[in-house]
């Protein structure tokens, strides 16, 4: 059989023998967007979940802040916040409204990747901030999260009349899902305050993983912290594997959360018995846009593989490291069981910047070996302890060469799209 992954703004094929080939892991049932997906986002917002409509909550409301997430995820923004926008006005023309792009700890969003992402009109006549973590002049202090650390967010947003959010759902590996609470942390949230909520101790929690909400504790975290901040309302959707709506939810922010993630979870939950090899990609961009994104695909084939197993991991990776902090942790030479006791000496707040991801980044290669096919040069590809590989087929005659001609092969072509358990589905 031969299998499609996505690459960048391409994809590359894969052609396979049948008898190797032990599962195909893709949403069970990725629907198609069947409806257009702003009749779903209308429908949405005709009727939210658990809250009054957005032009209702706009009434009276002298300052109002959309948080749009960054060029990092693929939200259908060019979408999503028109329709916001046009409900928030028709409550109150003479809002003032801006637009708070959710970075984090990212790269600051550049002028043309706004335009890509929310289109030339919005971008030539709305008021749009692009949120910087290490600002100390536009933070401020809501108080200490439940896990300890101090909860610092950008000053517009935190002083907002109505505080509104547009985002996409999908699984997180270990948030537990994207989309709701995360816009506020870590998505306009002091670098202070993500270190310690990604902190060593969380990252390590059985429940920090893609799919679980319930005594997670980086969840705990991100849902108090949109509470406090007085996150009102959220318009999220879930994508299919071609980037189309499939599902829109607009509501209160921890409700109809909750009703998208739910959905989420039947759609993406895929069943599976480790393999010798598993390939996965990472979505295609923007979501492979660096190596240090690519550690999300990398995680769910971790889930899919055996112990001393390989993985076959495509990452465009336009963007180079993504980091230099996760690049400098990640080519130390520390094993993972040396890395993570390093790490978890650490006090929550001084977890350091990107440790999250190499944390998660070693446990992976301790489990297998990673082939990695991007654009990156094969010097930068050795010195993080993967092997470089020019193309898939490349990378599939290595791993055969490491596995055997016979090995068992789990697909994956979408990492980031789908919640991998061992087993089979109950009946």
């Amino acid at each position: 059989m031969t299998i499609s992954f996505p690459y960048g703004h391409t994809a590359q094929s894969l052609t396979i023998p049948d008898a190797q080939v032990q599962a195909i892991l893709a949403p069970s049932r990725a629907p198609d967007a069947a409806q257009s997906a702003k009749l779903l986002v209308e429908q949405a917002l005709d009727h939210p979940i658990g809250s009054l409509r957005l032009e209702e909550l706009a009434r009276d409301r002298k300052t109002v802040v959309l948080i749009a997430s960054d060029h990092t995820r693929p939200v259908p923004n060019q979408i999503l916040l028109p329709a916001m926008l046009r409900r928030i006005r028709a409550g109150n023309p003479d809002a003032q409204v801006s637009i708070l792009v959710a970075t984090g700890c990212h790269r600051a969003t550049t002028q043309q990747e706004l335009i890509s992402m929310f289109g030339a009109e919005i971008c030539s006549r709305e008021d749009i901030v692009i949120h910087d973590c290490d600002d100390e002049e536009n933070l401020v202090d809501l108080g200490t999260l439940p896990s300890g650390g101090r909860c610092r967010i950008n000053r517009l947003a935190a002083q907002a009349d109505l505080l509104v959010a547009a985002g996409f759902i999908e699984p997180h590996f270990f948030a537990g899902f994207s989309g709701g609470r995360k816009s506020v942390l870590p998505g306009i949230a002091a670098r202070e305050t993500v270190v310690y909520n990604h902190c060593a101790q969380f990252i390590d929690s059985p429940y920090a993983k893609a799919g679980i909400l319930p005594n997670n504790p980086i969840h705990e975290d991100m849902l108090w912290a949109a509470k406090q901040a007085g996150l009102a309302f959220i318009l999220n959707v879930v994508v299919n594997p071609a980037q189309e709506i499939t599902a829109a939810f607009a509501g209160d922010a921890e409700k109809a959360h909750h009703s998208g993630c739910d959905f989420c979870e039947k759609t993406c939950t895929v069943y599976a018995q480790p393999s010798d090899i598993v390939v996965v990609s990472n979505g295609g961009y923007p979501l492979d846009q660096n190596i240090y994104q690519a550690v999300k695909g990398m995680s769910t084939a971790e889930a899919a593989v055996k112990p001393g197993g390989v993985i076959l991991m495509l990452a465009q990776c336009g963007d180079g490291i993504g980091g230099e902090n996760f690049f400098r942790q990640a080519s130390a030479g520390l094993g993972y069981e040396q890395a993570l006791a390093q790490y978890l000496t650490r006090r929550r707040e001084e977890t350091e910047p990107d440790q999250w991801q190499t944390q998660i980044f070693l446990r992976v290669l301790q489990k297998a070996k990673v082939i990695f096919v991007s654009s990156v040069s094969e010097q930068t590809v050795r010195a993080l302890g993967m092997m470089p590989a020019e193309n898939l087929e490349t990378a599939y005659r290595i791993a055969c060469s490491l596995c055997g001609t016979d090995a068992t092969v789990n697909l994956i072509p979408d990492g980031v799209g789908v919640i991998v358990k061992l087993g089979t589905p109950a009946r």
